[in-house]
């Protein structure tokens, strides 16, 4: 070494210096590699994804394999360096020779290869899998000794090496995926497959037609009546009872009409045999469960009962879909408008809305756990019946009764409160 020409000396150096840069670039790629996107690209059978995925079978081996050459080169590098400077500048020259490599093996052989490796993993891991592979098995026998000695001290801290870890994704997970999914996924997919991971936390109640604006045909109504509502209904499937809601006969689908008309009148016998079963559910019912349930019923329509069995609304596969795609159809209900923007920034809001819907067309954050109709929130908030001219804050929200008829608010003026508007700008 003495005797070799300081030409070749500063070549190997280099070479040392890239091969160092190999192995760190190797490693951050290597552990920075997407392993869902892998799998995918190893399903598609690529090869440099199926490389990769043989190294990480055994992340201890890889990262020994990876540790043991760079060490290696850098100590190889560090003898090198000083047979240079020595050559050079006599002994003064090894305290500048190892401030000089450490400077470069910084620069060259570790931030400037992983800051690129983590930047571009698959650009570097792929490539880099073609030398690695065959060098673990030429250097196995070297990296399967240091491994039991490291994993030995592993268990003696009570880690266990050999345990794989646990790719799998909770939905929340799933949910920030798909948020940062970018221009990967269009702006409406993603808004639908978040609707999907959102439907295990709504349950029926809260997307039901309350019992109070159901349409169905009361039997003991006179034939006259019936077929005026039969004429006027926009529904396919409406709900019979007798007297009240509670006492649901069954359900009947309008393309059976033509059959219950006869001679002006309404032929009940008919009627009760063209009926389908009612299908009740309980109203806790979460959309992902209730999905599956219309579709092993194969049921498009159900009752929804509280724990006593009465009757608390109705709701369709239709609702449910829309929480998924949006309003996709248009009918008389659709029509009426619940929320009035006004010039001032308030907005008039009927107070039969629906919370939620609230929420979601304005972006605010009412309450929802509790009552789901704006009327019912403030009575909660209220606990009595107000005057039309009451007013309340909730979560920073002002509201102002502007009409009641009876003992139920009908139109409610509201706006963000200005406070609130200001917190959440600073």
């Amino acid at each position: 070494m003495d005797e070799a020409p300081l030409g070749i000396l500063f070549s190997i150096l280099v070479a040392l210096i890239i091969f160092s840069g190999f192995f760190s670039s190797s490693e951050t790629a290597m552990m920075s590699l997407n392993r869902f996107r892998l799998k995918h690209l190893r399903d598609k059978n690529h090869r440099g994804a199926r490389r990769a995925s043989r190294l990480l079978r055994r992340p201890d081996r890889l990262i020994g394999l990876i540790l043991i050459g760079n060490n290696l080169v850098n100590i190889l590098a560090a003898s090198i360096a000083t047979v240079i400077a020595i050559r050079l500048y006599g002994d003064a020259g090894v305290v500048l020779s190892s401030i000089l490599l450490t400077l470069a093996i910084l620069i060259f052989a570790e931030i400037t290869p992983k800051t690129v490796a983590a930047l571009h993993p698959e650009k570097i891991a792929f490539p880099a899998s073609v030398i690695l592979l065959p060098l673990m098995k030429l250097m196995y026998p070297l990296v399967w000794l240091v491994n039991q000695i490291t994993n030995r001290l592993l268990r003696l801290f009570g880690v266990d090496p050999s345990r794989q870890r646990d790719h799998a994704i909770s939905s929340d997970e799933l949910r920030s995926i798909v948020g940062e999914a970018g221009h990967h996924i269009p702006d409406q997919h993603q808004a639908m497959l978040l609707s999907i991971l959102d439907l295990e936390q709504v349950t029926v109640n809260d997307i039901m037609i309350p019992r109070n604006e159901v349409f169905g045909i009361d039997l003991d109504e006179s034939d006259a009546s019936i077929l005026r509502r039969l004429q006027s209904s926009e529904y396919t499937r409406i709900p019979v009872y007798r007297e009240d809601i509670n006492s649901v006969e069954g359900m009947l689908h309008l393309r059976h009409v033509s059959r219950l008309v006869a001679g002006g009148g309404v032929d009940r016998d008919t009627l009760l045999e063209q009926m389908d079963k009612p299908y009740f559910v309980p109203e806790a019912t979460p959309l992902n469960t209730q999905l599956l349930n219309f579709q092993k019923q194969k049921r498009r329509i159900a009752m929804v009962v509280d724990e006593y069995g009465d009757v608390m609304g109705l709701v369709t596969l239709e609702d449910i879909l829309e929480e998924i795609v949006g309003e996709f159809t248009s009918n008389l209900a659709d029509e009426i408008e619940d929320i009035y923007p006004q010039r001032d920034g308030a907005f008039l809001i009927n107070g039969s809305a629906n919370i939620r819907d609230i929420n979601k067309e304005l972006t605010w954050d009412l309450p929802t756990d509790g009552p789901k109709t704006l009327n019912g929130l403030m009575l909660e908030y209220l606990e009595a019946f107000p005057d039309a001219n009451a007013g309340l804050m909730i979560n920073g929200y002002c509201l102002e009764i502007l009409e009641l008829r009876g003992n139920v608010i009908q139109a409610v003026r509201a706006q963000e409160s200005a406070d609130r508007s200001y917190e959440e700008s600073v």
